[in-house]
């Protein structure tokens, strides 16, 4: 179908009127449809709304290639739809771990995929690599609290990259006579493990 057959079947069956020139801009990739917009789309070329977006990212994306409306999803987790879409707007999810459990479950989320669309990655991080440079039994609850893991499985994880961290420091540790650490691996290695800590903490709970 051209542009201009995608925006007639638009007009003629949602009473949308889109021109074929914003049709081009969808596919380009420099604008992107609403919603509604979405879910016409998909009805004119016979597909799912999923189907026509890229892997998606975010709470809004997951949410439309499930195809689901706001208070479809509220259902599910037990909210308000006003409560639920005020959190996809802002990108912060404030549900309980009972809600953030239903919302995996819902949207088919991995624990991986979930901290990335609630916008929580850089908190996890912050998290670990404290973790896993300092007392790790003391950040057991803290992660626990936005990844929505088993609580012992976590547990597990914190301990094995606190002791492979440690390990690596002590490994590559190295002193001159005069006491002062040597220019070179240490800061280098240890800083490499904390960059891609989020990385380590999901391949060692098996993600």
């Amino acid at each position: 179908m051209a542009p201009g057959h995608v925006a007639y079947g638009l007009a003629a069956q949602y009473g949308l009127r889109i021109s074929a020139e914003t049709i081009v801009a969808w596919e380009r990739g420099v604008t992107a449809p609403g919603e509604r917009e979405l879910t016409a789309l998909a009805g004119v070329l016979w597909c799912a709304p999923g189907e026509l977006l890229a892997a998606a990212t975010t709470l809004r994306e997951h949410r439309m290639a499930r195809d689901l409306t706001v208070d479809d999803l509220a259902r599910h987790l037990g909210m308000t739809g006003a409560a639920y879409l005020r959190m996809e707007e802002s990108g912060r999810w404030r549900g309980n771990e009972r809600q953030s459990a239903a919302l995996c479950r819902t949207l088919g989320l991995s624990a991986a995929q979930f901290l990335t669309a609630t916008g929580r990655d850089e908190e996890l991080a912050a998290l670990l690599s404290s973790a896993v440079s300092t007392r790790w039994q003391a950040y057991v609850r803290p992660v626990s609290k936005i990844v929505p893991l088993d609580r012992g499985l976590v547990q597990k994880v914190l301990e094995q990259l606190h002791g492979e961290y440690q390990a690596l420091m002590v490994s590559t540790l190295s002193w001159s006579s005069t006491g002062r650490e040597r220019p070179g691996s240490t800061g280098d290695a240890g800083r490499a493990f904390l960059a891609r800590v989020v990385e380590h903490f999901w391949r060692t709970a098996g993600m």
